[in-house]
């Protein structure tokens, strides 16, 4: 595919419908949601308190944006990151739900490599389970890179644009960079601001191969980025925080079994209630800001842009002619 293909964006026109759960000052209410009952409680409770969103609101919006997040959700186990108190109060990570779901929500379980042990991970299977996470205080959707028929083959591969404490403005000339290797070498790829102060590169590869074939694409399209004497003087692969900082890391290890990053679409646990947003590339300009996305913009702009990140989902590249190329220009053998 020529980077320079239109893809026909999906534009799925949900119906104006009054909330699904209206702001009529009850703090408890029951629905049906793909005909499971599920009983949503604490709707009152500010998890902004700064900008005055409740759990209400979170709810609402993860119903509003279901067709257009579930395709990167669907089949996918998560790593839930629960805030049941709001941005403000403590969080906690969970992973292994350990038989602790209703029947209904599906499991999927594997081994826990640190312990010897299983972990036993949520499966989102459709709006009802993800409203199921978000009620659980779950702010932000974590799934993994692959599906459960294939949990060894991602669907993607991730670069992580991390910066510390630099300008976005720096970011998004790290971005167009890559970009533009990705250009010369035919290479598709969407972006996503990450919600926080980051920018997500997605090369869709079909789920054709496996993760470590993943990690060096990934590893090699960085060196290139990072040997550009355009943004040399800011970026860094290195991992440890201590000994880049000031610079933007180039995380190419995301490409792991089990690693998560937040879901297109994905609201994050930060001030403004923003949101992890797909971007048209022209849009990676002066005066774009992370939080230019929020969960009270975000449905607006989906009816009218319709799914610009489903192209991560197709058929997939070529991966290994595409590291062959990536080797040449590095002058690798």
């Amino acid at each position: 595919m020529s980077p320079a293909t239109k893809i026909p964006v999906k534009r799925p026109k949900p119906a104006l419908q009054p909330a699904l759960l209206p702001a009529d000052g009850t703090d408890e209410q029951t629905r049906k949601v793909e005909r499971r009952t599920l009983t949503f409680s604490h709707l009152n409770k500010l998890y902004w308190p700064k900008d005055g969103f409740t759990k209400r609101d979170l709810l609402n919006y993860y119903d509003q944006v279901a067709a257009y997040i579930l395709p990167y959700m669907k089949d996918r186990p998560q790593s839930m990151n629960r805030f049941p108190n709001g941005i403000e109060a403590p969080n906690f990570y969970q992973k292994n739900t350990d038989g602790k779901l209703p029947d209904w929500l599906k499991t999927y379980t594997n081994r826990n490599e640190s312990t010897g042990g299983t972990i036993e991970w949520l499966v989102c299977t459709g709006e009802a389970s993800l409203l199921y996470m978000a009620s659980l205080g779950c702010i932000e959707m974590n799934p993994w890179h692959s599906r459960i028929r294939n949990p060894d083959n991602p669907d993607w591969c991730v670069i992580d644009l991390d910066p510390d404490g630099n300008p976005f403005s720096q970011v998004i000339r790290v971005a167009l960079v890559i970009k533009k290797i990705l250009d010369s070498l035919q290479v598709p790829a969407c972006c996503k601001t990450s919600g926080a102060t980051g920018i997500h590169i997605y090369i869709p590869l079909g789920a054709k191969y496996d993760y470590e074939q993943s990690r060096l694409l990934a590893h090699l399209i960085v060196e290139l980025a990072h040997a550009d004497e355009e943004i040399a003087g800011f970026t860094s692969l290195e991992r440890t925080p201590a000994k880049r900082k000031k610079k933007i890391y180039l995380d190419f290890l995301q490409n792991r079994s089990i690693q998560t990053l937040a879901a297109p679409y994905s609201v994050r646990p930060r001030p403004g209630a923003t949101v992890s947003t797909p971007l048209h590339w022209e849009e990676l300009k002066k005066g774009l800001e992370p939080g230019n996305f929020t969960i009270k913009n975000i449905p607006d702009r989906l009816r009218k842009e319709g799914d610009l990140f489903q192209s991560v989902l197709g058929k997939g590249i070529r991966l290994e002619a595409t590291i062959k190329a990536v080797q040449g220009l590095l002058g690798q053998s």
